[in-house]
């Protein structure tokens, strides 16, 4: 009998998809339309898909528990996978626009639930863009984090509309923000990093965490060495800018 041939996206040594099969551009235009399926609400989203340990059967109804993590423009995965075991109870997802990178990250995803059992079950992955279809996946209130790693900066200013963070799109996320919900933000770019602060401080329903806050935090010290973009940085010396704002109840 011959052999079943080997995958040759797939990393002999470790199982994981190799990235040289996935190449993608560093960023995608969020303002064009691309062709991809969007639920018409959150309850039309199959979580049997993404989830199956969890959500046995799209028939079932069983399953009371939702998605509290969305990592926005996930890129490679790694965020993601290292929030998995660090909250292995709790649903999370990338949302990425990209359809190469996505497919890598559905890959290593399939890899790490194969090769350790009953971990990784508790993460997926989607094709969307999250600036015009957040409310289609997810409720008022529901989300506990909402993750924006080193997004495109969009340099010039007329290209400004299309930054992932800008003042009515918290407006949005606002919404899918459950009260003391949390907004991670960083950047290599420090202009970009002022941007999203000022955003942020301007919306009457964020507040900064206090400094004793970002250093209990576990999940801060992940925004820099976990993402393949900011081991990046880090090998080349380069400086990050954070921001990290808590979803508050607007003062009247």
């Amino acid at each position: 009998m011959l052999e079943k041939e080997s995958n040759p996206t797939l990393s002999k040594s470790t199982g994981l998809p190799r990235k040289r099969f996935y190449r993608a551009r560093a960023h995608s235009n969020p303002l064009s339309d691309s062709h991809f399926p969007v639920p018409v609400s959150p309850s039309h989203v199959d979580f049997s898909l993404h989830y199956p340990q969890f959500f046995p059967s799209s028939s079932e109804v069983g399953c009371s528990k939702k998605i509290q993590f969305a990592d926005i423009g996930c890129g490679f995965g790694g965020l993601l996978i290292s929030l998995s075991t660090l909250f292995p109870e709790t649903l999370m997802i990338g949302m990425e626009l990209r359809d190469k990178v996505t497919e890598y990250v559905k890959e290593r995803i399939l890899a790490l639930r194969g090769s350790n059992p009953g971990q990784y079950q508790n993460v997926s992955v989607v094709r969307t863009n999250s600036m015009k279809y957040i409310p289609n996946y997810f409720e008022k209130g529901q989300l506990t984090k909402m993750f924006f790693l080193f997004p495109d900066p969009h340099f010039k200013e007329k290209n400004h509309r299309r930054r992932v963070i800008s003042p009515h799109l918290l407006d949005e996320y606002a919404y899918v923000l459950g009260v003391g919900g949390i907004i991670y933000t960083i950047t290599d770019v420090e202009e970009l990093g002022d941007w999203m602060k000022s955003c942020l401080e301007s919306h009457p329903m964020f507040e900064a965490l206090k400094e004793e806050e970002l250093e209990a935090d576990p999940v801060v010290k992940l925004l820099c060495s976990a993402t393949e973009e900011g081991q990046k940085v880090a090998r080349n010396g380069g400086q990050t800018f954070q921001a990290v704002f808590r979803r508050i109840v607007p003062t009247s």
